[in-house]
């Protein structure tokens, strides 16, 4: 069997047998040890295998709780399958569009099966009406476990990882089991992750790969204590997170900057004591890191114990399977001062005086072991340190390609280096991150980065935190503009908007020395995001270039 899958085995008859995971806190928590989900696991995995899955099937699975899905999701890799997490409908969203994209991402995968859970197995219906074959994840249990373990090699896919968007131009990472095996081994040596003392606390979602792949596999396979609850868990009451970290001692969690940034708030008018003094990492790599949300966080923290080097910068995609770049554990967050001219003009970032600097960056960490990294110009020319290009990085841990409705497309060229699309540079031996390639507005030879302009935006008073995003207009051309989308609860009154967008069209100018074609006022709720939370900017550039063409052809 694959190495990935033996020592999965091997943990749940090992270590897993003292510790496991805990689920469904706030309301009924129920802790169940790693051996019991590999029991579980094995008894599902029968009856996958006597139903007709056979090795390297393909298995999509549509649910929320993660003791369900849990399970099964180690069940498919012992009938020797592999797994795609399907994107969740929303209460907005067209069930019936959302049914056709999900048969476009079953076809393209090559799955026949998806496996339901709830609340999503209330879905059956419409999962019927466009013959789209399932089982529900309930009716797997009590099975005969799987007598052996069905045997597959290296290069077999495990996980087959939706990207951001992808129900709407599908793409799936094809993650092998060795890409899985050595990126989970090499953050768990960078990390210095320890069975004995370590406990993992997430409420990330598993159809992601940082839920998935950091925050239930990694413990899973190493056999760390994990709290794990649900998005929905953690929008709808955010301190649960504190309590959680609180209650069981939580050493290590994970999440992108809004996240943060809402807590640091809640934090900081919360009057209930928590206990955060044993977190010693809390990672944030999803996005650019975004400094003022670290801070707000790391100063609310301090009053309950929180001790500000447990920021944990790093870097990753999916196409690395999880993560390309770790700080070393409990440093803090450190922020690289450049020049922001030198920056825009020269592709450079000059180091200069904090007092005097006009942008800074994180710093995300030595390429983890097994990878390497270096930095390229367009033409392909290797570029010297401090040299502003796109990344590429290979190793054992990065993708060998993608599944496309077109077919497989390779991820990478013949010396096995894969384009990242992150433009960044390198300081001793440290990957920065200055943001996408194809975000990047260009105006009069100058390279503005949208998180600038978006940091800038989303200072303004009347502004949603976290929801303002830089859009390019007219990309590529002589034309080439900038739009500004924010969310605002000010949105529908004339007057109000007016002053809003005022505010930020002034607040970005005095930011980037550049100002806004438009700035666009919307209800919260309605900026485009991809389903694990980011912000679309492709997405909500059309709906600004829509709004712009709309008021061109009604002027007279």
């Amino acid at each position: 069997m694959s190495r990935f899958v033996d020592t999965l085995v091997g943990t749940a008859n090992a270590g897993g047998r003292e510790r496991g995971v805990t689920t469904g806190e706030p309301n009924e928590p129920v802790r169940t040890t790693w051996a019991e989900v590999h029991e579980q696991a094995r008894g599902m995995a029968g009856t996958l295998v006597a139903g007709g899955l056979a090795r390297h099937d393909a298995v999509a699975v549509l649910a929320a709780e993660p003791a369900v899905i849990g399970p099964a999701v180690q069940a498919v890799w012992l009938a020797g399958g592999s797994v795609t997490m399907l994107h969740q409908p929303t209460p907005r969203s067209d069930l019936a569009g959302w049914a056709e994209d999900t048969v476009r991402v079953l076809n393209m995968i090559g799955s026949k099966l998806v496996l339901l859970g709830a609340p999503f197995d209330q879905l059956a219906p419409v999962l019927d009406e466009h013959n789209i074959g399932y089982r529900l994840i309930a009716d797997l249990a009590g099975g005969t476990p799987l007598a052996s373990i069905v045997e597959v090699d290296e290069a077999a896919p495990a996980l087959l990882q939706l990207t951001s968007g992808s129900t709407a131009e599908p793409k799936a990472v094809r993650i092998t089991h060795g890409n899985l095996l050595a990126n989970i081994t090499a953050m768990a040596d960078r990390a210095e992750l320890d069975a004995e003392r370590d406990t993992m606390v997430s409420w990330l979602p598993m159809f992601h790969d940082m839920g998935m792949v950091g925050f239930y596999t990694t413990p899973m396979l190493m056999g760390i204590e994990l709290v794990k609850v649900t998005p929905v868990d953690f929008l709808s009451a955010p301190l649960l997170w504190a309590r959680l970290i609180s209650k069981y001692g939580g050493t290590i969690t994970a999440a992108p900057n809004f996240a943060y940034a809402l807590l640091g708030r809640r934090l900081s008018g919360a009057d209930e004591e928590f206990d955060l003094s044993t977190l010693r990492i809390a990672l944030n790599g999803a996005e650019p890191i975004d400094e003022k949300a670290v801070k707000s966080f790391v100063d609310a923290g301090a009053r309950f114990g929180m001790p500000a080097e447990c920021v944990f910068p790093a870097y990753g995609m999916a196409e690395g399977t999880l993560a390309i770049s770790f700080a070393r554990p409990f440093i803090g967050l450190r922020l690289d001062y450049v020049d922001a001219e030198r920056l825009e003009a020269d592709n450079r970032a000059v180091p200069v005086d904090p007092a005097v600097a006009t942008r800074s960056f994180a710093v995300l960490g030595p390429p983890l072991d097994g990878f390497e990294a270096s930095i390229v110009s367009s033409s392909g020319e290797v570029l010297g340190e401090r040299e502003v290009g796109e990344i590429r990085v290979r190793g054992d841990s990065v993708t060998p390609g993608y599944l496309t409705v077109d077919g497989p497309l390779a991820t990478q060229d013949a010396d096995g280096w894969l384009l990242t699309g992150d433009l960044g540079y390198i300081v001793d031996g440290e990957i920065v991150i200055c943001g996408r390639a194809k975000d990047v507005i260009i105006l009069a030879g100058r390279n503005i980065y949208p998180t600038d302009i978006e940091r800038a935006a989303a200072a303004v008073e009347g502004v949603r935190a976290g929801n303002a995003v830089a859009v390019r207009l007219d990309a590529g051309t002589r034309r080439e503009r900038f739009a500004v989308v924010v969310e605002s609860t000010k949105a529908g009154d004339p007057e109000a908007e007016k002053a809003l967008r005022k505010d930020v069209g002034a607040r970005v100018f005095e930011a980037v020395n550049a100002r806004p074609v438009a700035v666009v006022v919307l209800k919260p709720g309605t900026l485009p995001k991809t389903p694990s939370g980011k912000l679309r900017r492709a997405a909500a550039g059309e709906q600004v270039a829509d709004q712009i063409r709309a008021r061109a052809d009604e002027a007279p």
